[in-house]
């Protein structure tokens, strides 16, 4: 299983890698020839250091052999200051290329996944893939493909010295990085791969709890946390204690058996030495392959390791790329919305969520026409928050059709449906970003004037102006520098500004207190004039001023007229759900 996993793995990550290299494809091919200019420089320093040994043995001038060595260490150098000023501008774009990609991707991830996933962890997968792609480039173009070549060519030299030489060299190179692969794939990266997963789940756990620091506070959980981030740390420990052992333990097996390569190779060519079969220059020769035979075969250990963990490391960012977006299906033909479109239709539509026994809604119908403002009651679990995710296409339907302005929104682009549809959650979420940039997000290229006109429909340029930096002020991750009510009346600004036909607003009022809520509610009025509304309502009294109720029941509407008249129905569920909440009250 570590096998098919491990070599899985390495296949998956460096594919990705190599299609954002070869978008690149110059600077791969210029890099590639420094690289091997540099290395064959590098194998013949030790045939010339032969020659030159041989002609200071022999009594003859040495200068030209000392000459060539200079200009051969001066093309090796000048190559690989060369591949690395090159291997800059190959990794700088490709790590900004899978930062921005997958951004994008995960933007794209539907909300279940969202629901799942701890944005803590999802930025640590990301960044640090990134991070091991500048790795894996160093480790592949400059140390690995040097190594090998250095290797093929120092044991091809050695070969041509004594065949019996170099076939020593070969095998004992074979055997080493048969060993070094075989360590590193079958025995440390499984642990490495379950130590990368545990640090992803203690940057989820950090960001988890900082965020939710005033849910902490307020229930005295700072020791709580102190000891759940303990035990997640805890685990991260021991995994990483583990690969890093097992780490120590492959390096100390392969130094063993580089120095009995060593002892095999030297002691070949001393024995050679003795019989009279060789001279000075060609043991000087030996032992200076040898040193960059020993060399590299060192490196190509280190570097099979180094490439393992930037693998190890890059893995979870491509399994990330691989998660299905939310799928953007259109059915043919596909179709443009009627300007302002607003009325809304379920035809005959059924709905189920994944793994559910039975479906959601079956066979639901009901019509919305233009401009008719709608509350939708009933249980928790009854079915309106769906009703409305619907609506917006964050589910999609399994049967039948919902239209918008006569047209099937499943013919519809996403972004087309929903600049069509404003929304007012029950929880408005904010970007760490300045108030003005927050309203405006509904209409990016939205003047000053406008964004100034939005907040003082929803009232809330009166608390705005107050703020030291007015518009410009930041109101904090997720909108924490501003109440409850502030928040809303942003997030109603925000739906003033996009002028969308169709209004959906969760209960907007649900949790503030008596003056927040007149001032929400009065701002929410307004925004509702002239739309298509449709309020999830919480609290029963909130839509007593809704032209339509629909009232929702283990996803059927079991109940459909005006407050009124549902109101008046003696054994009715909203009657009752009203009556309940009145005493309650």
């Amino acid at each position: 299983m570590y096998r098919m996993n491990s070599s899985g793995a390495f296949a998956r990550v460096l594919s990705f890698a190599t299609r954002l290299w070869m978008r690149r494809r110059g600077l791969v091919v210029a890099l590639l020839g420094f690289v091997v200019t540099s290395t064959a420089a590098d194998i013949a320093i030790p045939v010339v250091t032969g020659h030159l040994v041989a002609s200071v043995a022999d009594g003859r001038p040495p200068w030209m052999y000392f000459g060539l060595l200079l200009s051969l260490g001066a093309i090796s150098i000048g190559a690989k200051i060369s591949s690395y000023f090159i291997i800059i501008n190959l990794t700088i774009p490709t790590m900004r290329a899978a930062e921005e990609e997958a951004f994008a991707h995960v933007q794209r991830l539907p909300a279940d996944w969202h629901a799942n996933a701890f944005a803590g962890s999802t930025v640590r997968q990301i960044t640090r893939g990134a991070w091991a792609l500048d790795d894996m480039a160093d480790v592949l173009f400059l140390a690995l493909l040097p190594a090998t070549l250095v290797l093929i060519g120092t044991i091809g030299t050695l070969a041509a010295f004594r065949w019996e030489v170099g076939l020593v060299a070969l095998i004992g190179a074979l055997l080493f990085l048969g060993l070094s692969l075989t360590l590193t794939l079958l025995w440390v990266a499984p642990a490495a791969r379950l130590s990368n997963a545990q640090d992803s789940r203690v940057s989820g756990a950090l960001a988890d709890a900082i965020t939710s620091n005033a849910v902490v506070r307020a229930h005295a959980g700072e020791a709580r946390e102190d000891a759940r981030l303990g035990r997640v740390i805890t685990k991260w420990a021991h995994r990483t204690r583990r690969t890093w052992r097992r780490g120590t333990w492959s390096g100390l097996a392969q130094d063993t058996s580089l120095w009995c390569l060593r002892a095999a190779v030297l002691g070949g060519a001393l024995i050679t030495f003795t019989n009279g079969l060789a001279g000075a220059g060609d043991i000087a020769f030996v032992v200076s392959a040898l040193g960059v035979l020993d060399g590299y075969l060192r490196q190509i250990g280190n570097h099979v390791r180094m490439l393992q963990k930037a693998v190890n490391d890059a893995e979870e960012l491509v399994d990330l790329m691989a998660a299905t977006p939310e799928r953007e299906i259109v059915r043919t033909p596909a179709r443009n919305l009627p300007s302002r479109a607003a009325s809304l239709a379920f035809e005959h539509v059924h709905y189920g969520y994944a793994g559910a026994p039975t479906p959601l809604f079956t066979d639901l119908h009901v019509a919305i026409p233009v401009g008719q403002k709608v509350g939708l009651v009933g249980r928790s679990g009854s079915g309106k928050t769906t009703f409305v995710k619907l609506i917006q296409r964050i589910h999609n339907v399994t049967d039948g059709a919902i239209t918008l302005g006569g047209v099937d929104i499943a013919q519809v682009p996403l972004a087309d449906l929903r600049r069509q549809i404003a929304l007012v959650p029950q929880e408005p979420m904010l970007f760490h970003r300045s108030l003005a940039e927050n309203i405006a997000y509904a209409h990016p290229g939205a003047t000053s004037e406008e964004v100034r006109e939005a907040a003082a429909r929803a009232g809330a340029a009166d608390f705005i102006v107050r703020l030291p930096n007015g518009f410009g002020t930041e109101v904090g991750e997720r909108g924490v520098k501003l109440s409850g009510g502030e928040r809303q009346r942003v997030a109603i600004a925000r739906a003033f500004l996009s002028d969308a036909p169709v209004l959906i607003m969760d209960e907007a009022t649900s949790s503030l207190d008596s003056e927040a809520e007149a001032k929400v509610a009065e701002a929410a009025e307004r925004l509702m004039v002239g739309r298509t509304t449709l309020v999830i309502a919480h609290r029963l009294a909130t839509v007593e001023r809704m032209d339509r109720i629909l009232v929702f029941d283990r996803g059927r509407i079991v109940e459909d007229g005006t407050p009124a008249e549902l109101l008046a129905r003696k054994d009715g569920l909203y009657r009752a759900l009203r009556e309940r909440q009145t005493l309650a009250a």
